[in-house]
């Protein structure tokens, strides 16, 4: 985390760090051989972040980072996530973490490149009232209240909140925690710790 503090904007979502930490949690071999997805990855704040937990770590975006990521991060590869064909077809992540992106168009897909059983997507991007605080202002890149439950329906909601965010700068933010599977299969075993996160 030293590392990271010494660029600031590579410093992970709050939010990132408390979901993945809480599912790292119920993983009963912990890490070893979990694959993690950074989608539009930016800077690659989380790519490092995932790395430095030991995933082994895709990180994703139309331009390369800077600074760049090394091959110890993170694989890294450019490319167009908003092109007609979803070029992630066929990959499997365990984790999935995107933030501060949003094309509705492919989100259907991304789902599908969630294990399974167990998987777990980290979604954290703005909404509906942010064009009072700043970019992004166009819709298309704006969840509308509750969006991202109706888009993520076909997953179990252990987090979710919505709302204005006041640190690290005033937004309107929409932000949930999903794990893929059946209900019943996330309350057995070592996933009982679930329950109480989720609303």
């Amino acid at each position: 985390m030293q590392q990271l503090a010494q660029h600031q904007g590579l410093l992970p979502s709050p939010w990132v760090v408390q979901c993945v930490q809480q599912w790292l949690a119920g993983q009963p071999c912990g890490v070893a051989g979990l694959r993690a997805l950074d989608l539009a990855c930016g800077a690659g704040r989380h790519a490092r972040w995932l790395a430095q937990k030991g995933f082994s770590v895709h990180a994703v975006d139309r331009q390369q980072p800077e600074p760049a990521l090394h091959s110890s991060e993170a694989d890294f590869e450019l490319m167009d996530l908003e092109q007609e064909e979803w070029p992630l077809l066929g990959r499997q992540y365990d984790v999935i973490v995107v933030t501060n992106y949003l094309h509705r168009p492919h989100l259907p897909n991304l789902l599908n490149n969630l294990k399974s059983q167990g998987g777990l997507l980290v979604y954290e991007t703005f909404m509906a009232g942010n064009a009072e605080f700043g970019s992004p202002r166009n819709p298309d890149f704006l969840l509308a209240p509750n969006e991202l439950l109706q888009l993520c329906s076909n997953l179990q909601v252990l987090r979710f909140e919505q709302g204005l965010r006041t640190l690290p700068s005033p937004a309107m933010i929409q932000r949930g925690m999903f794990i893929s599977g059946a209900w019943s299969e996330i309350q057995s075993g070592t996933k009982t710790l679930f329950v109480e996160g989720t609303k």
